[in-house]
């Protein structure tokens, strides 16, 4: 009886080793496939963010904008419907996700109103679809659509995306008083657990904040958050990928007299290029499963 009990516990004993290890080796296979699959992500991404056929001086502002970083932190795979919002007429990270997503995935770019009232609409369709017609090879796939804030903001089919990203353009939809409206037509293109994506120029929180909210271009975390989380969004994580402790967010011009657009042009010009662009914000939100 001692004897078979002794055999039954050094039996329950060596499955349970067994189940354990295999346990182990399953969670190890996992995490390098896991980490092989984030790997080949970061390669695809870092071969479109440098490709030559990037124009020189966009490719000269990953250092600062540090766009490979940047959406893997949002977690975007080469397989997803992607939508980016107000992608500006110089297409800057459209050059980088149009070809990732091209063969795999699906890109919408919500962009300017080629039937809008506005003549910046107007101008900005116009140069977008140029950039566009020019590099057919890149930008053959691409969906494009409209947002115009409040006009005509059709991102695309409701509940159809798995990420929506927006790269500084919370100061232009707050000043207007319509950035509810926005990040709400945001919330509705992704399905439910779909990711928002934020890059924003950061203000302070203890500043006092003059003016409509986003005059100067920098607009508070806190403001950013309450605003997605009236939309009915979670928020999930920041990351301080780009941040800038050297913008002092105090200039004549606001984020404007900064590099690239250099808005007071040759008064004081290596002072703000030593600065370098912006302190921002890159903020994670979620739509509720």
């Amino acid at each position: 009886m001692l004897s078979n009990k002794i055999n039954k516990v050094t039996l329950t004993g060596i499955l349970t080793a067994v189940f354990l290890a295999t346990t182990s080796i399953s969670a190890v296979m996992a995490k390098e496939a896991t980490s092989g699959a984030e790997n080949t992500t970061k390669a695809k991404l870092s071969q479109y963010a440098n490709s030559e056929s990037r124009p020189e001086k966009n490719r000269a502002r990953n250092d600062e904008r540090h766009p490979v970083e940047t959406l893997m932190f949002f977690g975007i795979e080469d397989d997803m419907t992607v939508v980016e919002v107000a992608p500006g007429s110089g297409a800057w990270y459209t050059e980088i996700l149009a070809p990732f997503l091209r063969d795999s995935g699906t890109f919408y770019a919500g962009s300017y109103n080629p039937e809008s009232e506005s003549k910046y609409q107007l101008r900005g369709a116009a140069k977008y679809q140029k950039k566009m017609d020019a590099n057919p090879e890149m930008f053959d796939q691409i969906k494009q659509t409209v947002f115009e804030v409040p006009a005509r903001m059709e991102l695309g089919p409701d509940g159809a995306a798995d990420m929506v990203l927006s790269f500084r353009n919370f100061h232009g939809w707050a000043g207007d008083g319509n950035e509810l409206a926005a990040v709400e037509a945001m919330y509705n293109v992704l399905k439910p657990g779909g990711v928002m994506g934020i890059v924003q120029h950061r203000m302070n929180e203890d500043a006092d904040e003059e003016g409509k909210p986003g005059d100067s271009g920098y607009i508070k975390t806190s403001h950013i958050v309450r605003v997605a989380e009236e939309a009915g969004f979670e928020f999930v994580a920041q990351s301080e990928i780009n941040a800038n402790p050297n913008d002092t967010k105090d200039h004549a011009e606001g984020v404007w007299t900064l590099p690239p657009v250099m808005a007071l042009k040759d008064q004081d010009a290596d002072k703000y290029r030593a600065i370098g662009e912006s302190d921002r914000m890159t903020l994670k939100f979620a739509k509720p499963e």
